[in-house]
């Protein structure tokens, strides 16, 4: 598939959507040598689960770099990124990192005009938009897109995962619309080793990340406040005894049956093994902790 290069504008002006990641494709290869059969990415299509072995990661970045090249990607060149994070995206990054050239994550719910506006300021001259819906704005807008499977060409699928392991699991359900998003992925995915797992859909996050029960959480301001959202919709209404018992219970977590509620409420959150939030403190300096979080940070310290 032929790639459109953008008209591009006097001066690029790309540093909001501009994606850093030092040393990523060092790291990488450090865990592909020391853990080439580990789980490194995990995600859930057409409701199965699919792992990638760290040893998969290497070489699918490999080839997808190879594909890129054929498609005139270099050093010079600059890759925009759009859609919810999930493997493809990630390993699209890292391609364009190997070669050298410039990465940008632009929202992946930009109105018409406001898409127009962020091409011109960041004139990409290649784009991989993830959602059928975006690609079609992106398409309106004369952009021609990246195809994944052309650029990877033949390969090995990845394995359907059989059973979970009980290593540590970091759990992220963003998009592009988390400015900086994709920059913190790639440190804490490739300074951890962890394993990075991502939902289906945004409709069913919820659902997949109870049966991921992650270690850890990678989320931005909005989405520890859709969050909280959702954990206030789970309990019982204000001013009701259920609820009245719930909020007792988060305050007084030393008791057995106070114990056995929260315990109940992270298991439905999919949240009983997390004993890791980045960015949480970050997230709610202005405006006030919500109480599911100030519990948390209390069982951690």
């Amino acid at each position: 598939m032929s790639v459109h290069e953008l008209k591009r504008s006097p001066v690029a002006d790309s540093s909001e959507w501009q994606v850093t990641a030092a040393r990523a494709l060092e790291q990488l290869r450090h865990w592909a040598q020391v853990s080439p059969l580990q789980a490194a990415l995990r995600h859930k299509r057409h409701g199965q689960w699919f792992v990638w072995r760290w040893i998969d990661v290497l070489r699918d970045v490999e080839r997808l770099a190879d594909g890129l090249r054929q498609q005139g990607f270099t050093g010079d060149s600059r890759l925009a990124l759009s859609g919810a994070f999930e493997p493809n995206l990630l390993l699209l990054a890292l391609a364009a990192q190997q070669i050298g050239g410039t990465l940008l994550t632009l929202p992946d719910n930009l109105a018409p005009e406001a898409l127009h506006q962020a091409l011109w300021r960041s004139r990409p001259t290649h784009a991989f938009v993830a959602g059928r819906q975006t690609r079609q704005l992106w398409i309106n807008q004369h952009q021609s897109l990246l195809d994944f499977s052309a650029l990877l060409g033949p390969s090995e699928s990845p394995e359907r995962l059989k059973r979970w392991s009980q290593s540590a699991q970091l759990w992220c359900e963003e998009s592009t619309q988390w400015q900086h998003g994709l920059t913190v992925l790639l440190e804490q995915w490739l300074n951890s080793g962890h394993a990075l797992a991502f939902p289906e859909s945004p409709g069913s996050a919820s659902r997949d990340r109870r049966e991921v029960a992650p270690s850890g959480l990678l989320l931005s301001a909005e989405r520890l406040k859709l969050l909280d959202d959702e954990i206030e919709s789970r309990l019982a209404p204000s001013g009701t005894w259920r609820r009245r018992l719930c909020d007792w219970a988060i305050a007084h977590p030393q008791k057995g049956l106070q114990r056995l509620i929260k315990h109940r409420v992270r298991r439905l959150l999919g949240f009983h093994n997390l004993h890791f939030i980045w960015q949480a403190t970050r997230a709610v300096d202005a405006q006030p902790t919500p109480t599911w979080l100030t519990e948390f940070k209390r069982d951690m310290a």
